[in-house]
């Protein structure tokens, strides 16, 4: 069995090598928040993780709002290869944003890349701000392997530089049947994207040129309409338990 995940300790991302013994100088905002707000002493426990060296039972050998520093003491979980479902999507405002990049790192994703469609509203990204929503996610929920955050992409550049990638489109046109029915044919542990249209959904033209690709897997997600970023969470569900790893 896989080691069991430690819910009940505080848990921190650091973007360093992790190795036993070794100690970890932390940024100022980093020790703040250890310190300050969570009221942590010199000589308690944490977890760390870095997203390539598993995660590591740490201490905390200083303990100051502007020098705060760790000292990794054992690994108690490997590092965990990363899924092999996408998530494509159509960026939407701020807030909602914010949710659906945080579940996509609770539902496991292993890319996350936002799409500009036609009918998408909103152009300019924060990355910063998707990166940081990603860390705390994987932070709460004790996800260890961090999904790859990828710069925004015009839909159908992003259709043409991969043409063999096996994408499962989300179309509230396609007729609602079962999606065990319709993923039936896709071995379990195979890569796939799940792709997530706008508000007001895609063109005609886009579905044109998503259904005449040969990887595509037209889905309906239920009778409902559903908003996005609800139906990303509803697509993530629905492939991971019919080829991801919830089998």
């Amino acid at each position: 069995m896989p080691p069991r995940v430690d819910f009940t300790s505080q848990r921190l991302f650091v973007d360093a090598p992790l190795t036993e013994g070794a100690e970890l100088a932390l940024d100022r905002d980093q020790g703040n928040y250890l310190v300050s707000v969570l009221r942590m002493r010199a000589g308690e426990g944490l977890l760390v993780f870095n997203g390539r060296d598993g995660e590591w039972r740490a201490t905390l050998s200083a303990a100051d709002r502007k020098v705060a520093r760790l000292t990794l003491v054992e690994q108690l979980r490997p590092q965990t290869v990363p899924g092999l479902i996408s998530l494509w999507f159509a960026p939407l405002k701020s807030a909602r944003l914010d949710y659906l990049v945080q579940k996509a790192v609770e539902m496991g994703a292993s890319e996350i890349r936002p799409v500009i469609t036609r009918r998408t509203q909103v152009q300019r990204l924060k990355m910063e701000r998707m990166q940081a929503n990603l860390i705390e996610a994987a932070e709460q929920c004790g996800v260890i392997a961090l999904p790859e955050l990828q710069q925004e992409q015009r839909l159908e550049a992003a259709l043409l530089a991969e043409p063999e990638r096996r994408i499962l489109f989300c179309d509230e046109l396609h007729p609602v049947e079962s999606p065990t029915e319709t993923l039936k044919s896709v071995p379990r542990g195979s890569a796939i994207t799940v792709l997530i249209g706008p508000e007001g959904g895609f063109d005609p033209e886009e579905r044109r040129l998503l259904l005449a690709r040969p990887g595509t897997i037209p889905l309906a997600l239920g009778p409902r309409i559903l908003r996005a970023d609800t139906a990303a969470v509803a697509a993530m569900a629905v492939a991971q338990a019919l080829i991801g790893d919830w089998g």
